[in-house]
């Protein structure tokens, strides 16, 4: 249930509600954001942030990006903080049981049911793109589509040792999140965000409450998945059924996660776009502009017009500008049909 005194209603301009909830769920309370009220037959934008970040510091850069607005003030958007890792979230008390990965996908349906949620966009970075997939995997009927950020589909494994080898920050909970998002010439060169974000993690989450969360990514599964065969395993594979958007910057340490997880996604569903000169996921959110442009072409993409933006068949053309689909003339005007062939790989260097 909805825990009533814990909700705060904020009016934006008259025209927006952002409503705040603690929602109780099997596994604790589970703080969400819900930004407007679902519409109709349009799924809501879910986001879901990775460690040593919550949706606030994860996402509203992206959010309030005039690119993105343009999106979603079309849709309603539902903003999930892992557990404790709200601003102001209280510490955890002795003996309380940190949910795992599966857990925290598992307790999602039942929140966006109270939420009157139907169906959502998924928008995830690390964890909480890895909690998003298992979403999918459980529940393929209310996942219209997905938007995975630096995806490891892997259980804790040879890539997470590799990279805090690689970063070798290593020494606490602080160091070891800090070499998680960013790569060994970004802690160097980039002093100032990177303080900015050590601060953030080290001083606005509970320290106990941050390592809980650590550790049950730390603790993950592989994700099953595996991708469909034409006349082989098409039937019986496992692996997301809606459309897919993953995203990595071409430096980033976890590009070599990305492109296994794109390696187990349906290829003619799933689309990889490697953004150029973008190392780690916080200087991507620093300038939110071509992943706002990308979300923004994927939602169109899977049928909902940027003027109209209901939902239209399959075998309707769509024509509106895309950069991403279109290797020679930034202007030409593509259908729909031209996008599905197009799907598997984007290169998009900007």
């Amino acid at each position: 249930m909805v825990v009533g005194g814990a909700d705060r209603i904020i009016f934006i301009c008259c025209l927006l509600t952002v409503q705040e909830h603690d929602v109780e769920t099997t596994h604790g309370v589970l703080h969400v954001t819900m930004r407007g009220v679902a519409k109709g037959n349009r799924p809501t934008i879910l986001t879901y942030h990775d460690i040593g970040l919550n949706h606030k510091s994860c996402f509203n850069s992206l959010f309030n990006y005039e690119d993105m607005q343009e999106v979603t003030q079309h849709f309603s958007v539902v903003h999930v903080d892992a557990p404790g890792q709200q601003e102001n979230a209280p510490v955890f008390p002795a003996g309380y049981q940190y949910p795992t990965m599966d857990q925290l996908a598992e307790i999602l349906p039942s929140v966006l049911t109270q939420l009157q949620v139907k169906s959502v966009i998924g928008i995830g970075v690390g964890a909480g793109a890895y909690i998003l997939t298992k979403l999918a995997l459980n529940e393929p009927s209310l996942v219209e589509g997905l938007v995975l950020i630096n995806i490891d589909p892997c259980a804790k494994g040879w890539m997470d040792w590799a990279a805090s080898k690689l970063s070798g920050w290593t020494s606490n909970l602080v160091d070891t999140i800090m070499g998680h998002h960013f790569s060994t010439d970004e802690l160097t060169e980039n002093k100032e965000i990177v303080q900015t974000y050590r601060l953030h993690i080290s001083q606005d989450i509970p320290l106990d409450n941050l390592a809980m969360f650590f550790n049950s990514y730390d603790s993950r599964t592989e994700l099953q998945m595996e991708r469909p065969v034409p006349g082989l395993n098409e039937t019986i594979a496992t692996t997301p059924r809606c459309p897919a958007l993953l995203v990595v910057g071409d430096t980033s340490p976890a590009v070599d996660a990305v492109v296994e997880c794109n390696s187990r996604m349906n290829p003619t569903k799933t689309s990889l776009l490697k953004v150029c000169l973008c190392l780690s996921v916080v200087f991507f959110f620093q300038k939110p502009g071509k992943l706002a442009e990308a979300f923004k072409y994927f939602v169109q993409g899977m049928g909902y017009s940027k003027y109209s933006l209901h939902l239209i068949g399959s075998h309707t053309s769509v024509a509106f500008k895309n950069p991403f689909f279109n290797p020679l003339t930034p202007n030409q005007l593509w259908s729909l049909s031209y996008m599905e062939q197009h799907r598997n790989l984007l290169m998009a260097h900007f």
